[in-house]
């Protein structure tokens, strides 16, 4: 698992770190990467479905402590309201980035400590089985990894935008 990990994990850090990589990110576009948090929709369904067949802990689902679907139900809205009609503030959008990366860094939390190893510490009783195989693997070192960069792309760009509007404020005023 940390094998299919790792790779994701810093490919994202280089991207942060090297100036080529910053510019790469940068230049995403901003609705790209809000609509891409629907993905977490069909997923959060195919986790129900896991545990309604004893492959991976109830907590790992909407009906345990994993409210990530949430997400996936708002994005649309936030791209659609927030970046096409310009209806929503920055700031908004900058809050709703850091409050869905809090819901998938749970959820993550959330998995590995009930997945079976040295330390788990949750679901005994039914422990995350599931990411152990194919094509389930694909959640924690895929899925996760590009939800997780397009929320640290989308919180970079938008503090970036504030910052660069304040610089220019100053600039013209100064």
């Amino acid at each position: 698992m940390l094998l299919g990990i790792l790779p994701t994990i810093l490919t994202i850090i280089i991207l942060f770190v090297t100036q080529k990589g910053r510019q790469f990110i940068d230049s995403l576009p901003l609705k790209n990467l809000t609509y891409l948090n629907v993905v977490r929709i069909p997923v959060e369904i195919v986790l129900f479905w896991l545990f309604l067949n004893k492959a991976v802990p109830e907590l790992m689902t909407f009906e345990g402590r994993n409210f990530d679907i949430i997400a996936g139900i708002t994005a649309p809205f936030i791209a659609y309201f927030g970046l096409t009609k310009n209806k929503l503030s920055r700031q908004v959008i900058l809050v709703w980035n850091f409050i869905c990366l809090g819901l998938l860094l749970s959820i993550v939390v959330n998995a590995i400590f009930s997945a079976p190893s040295p330390i788990q510490k949750f679901a005994f009783e039914q422990p995350n089985i599931a990411i152990l195989n194919f094509p389930f693997s694909w959640l924690p070192t895929f899925i996760v990894p590009i939800v997780l960069f397009g929320h640290l792309t989308s919180i970079r760009q938008l503090m970036k935008y504030k910052t660069e509007i304040i610089t220019n404020k100053k600039t013209t005023n100064g």
